[in-house]
């Protein structure tokens, strides 16, 4: 299939890739390369020795945009591109509006033009919001409570809207929790700009010594041990799902919300002391007040994914933290050129 894949070279977007090349699709990438290096086309090429087209662009571009359809005439389109920090949405709303809704709009109106009609939108489980019970279903009450979270929904209320003017038209809305890891060559992986938002990829850069300590928000929460509990999946299933997902539409029409997680909460300590064993690095850290919005816990069910798509993770936290640490320590100052 002729797969179209928007911010191809970020995190999520690079380990698909090398997941639809695995599967032989015919894949092209747009990437503005914002918040991550080209450098990971070139890995991604190695990693799965084949080779394809790219384009620097920005999906809110509506010229360049146009002519990569024209010219590619994408089957499918895999929606990755965006800005993705919670905070950073609280603090530039309007940018966030601006670019994850127009840029989904944008991309849904020439998938039009050349008659595309298969989408699969990377969401969130920052959608549900508060948990009003846990695991959070696909019917959990919708109600996110930053700026990031709101341009998920809303996206995905677009996309179905979209979906809904033909019956022809198929759309897959994945909600994950959060991913971590890397791939197991060591070679691609997560590599934030600026201080990590995420807490992975900040106790990896603690481990290899780039930051002396992690700070833990809060040690009060009504958790096994105090810290925030939170779904981890590794990135190589995250990936694999959104390849069943392509599967999925390719056969079936309409539009269906699918999250994709573990079924288990793991938390902030717990996570730490894994991270110790699989590396040998002692990873300290202090504890600080809770950060505002922060939830004490959530985690999937991901049954429906099991039974829609065939999908169920298989990567445990030892692999997490295994592959995450194989990454960092081989390249430690992320993509950057090694001296």
């Amino acid at each position: 299939m002729r797969v179209l894949v928007t911010g191809g070279s970020g995190y999520i977007g690079s380990h698909t890739l090398v997941t639809l090349l695995q599967e032989r699709h015919d894949v092209f990438t747009v990437d503005n390369f914002s918040n991550s290096s080209p450098e990971t086309f070139n890995r991604v090429m190695r990693l799965s020795n084949q080779t394809f087209d790219f384009e620097e662009a920005d999906v809110n571009d509506a010229d360049a945009m146009s002519s990569i359809f024209s010219a590619f005439e994408p089957e499918a389109v895999i929606h990755f591109a965006g800005l993705k920090a919670v905070g950073e949405s609280e603090e530039k709303p309007l940018l966030y509006y601006q670019e994850n809704l127009n840029g989904t709009m944008n991309l849904l109106a020439q998938m039009d033009k050349i008659n595309c009609r298969n989408i699969v939108f990377s969401s969130s489980a920052t959608v549900y919001g508060i948990p009003e019970f846990l695991p959070y279903t696909e019917d959990h009450p919708l109600n996110p409570i930053n700026v990031y979270g709101r341009t998920k929904l809303w996206s995905e209320q677009i996309i179905s809207d979209w979906a809904a003017t033909d019956p022809s038209k198929s759309a897959m809305l994945l909600r994950y929790f959060n991913p971590v890891g890397a791939h197991d060559s060591g070679q691609i992986g997560e590599d934030p700009s600026g201080i990590p938002n995420n807490l992975m990829p900040f106790i990896s850069q603690v481990a290899i010594g780039r930051r002396p300590y992690l700070n833990v928000f809060g040690d009060d929460f009504d958790t096994k041990d105090g810290t925030g509990v939170r779904d981890y999946i590794h990135i190589s299933d995250l990936a694999s799902g959104h390849v069943k997902a392509l599967d999925y539409i390719s056969q079936h029409k309409g539009v269906e919300a699918v999250n994709l997680g573990t079924g288990e909460g793991v938390s902030v300590l717990e996570m730490v002391h894994a991270f110790e064993t699989a590396s040998g690095q002692k990873i300290d850290y202090k504890i600080m007040p809770r950060r505002k919005g922060d939830l004490a816990a959530n985690w999937a069910d991901s049954r429906k994914a099991e039974t829609l798509l065939n999908w169920k993770a298989t990567k445990t936290i030892h692999d997490m933290c295994a592959d995450t640490w194989r990454w960092q320590s081989q390249n430690p100052n992320g993509y950057e050129p090694q001296s």
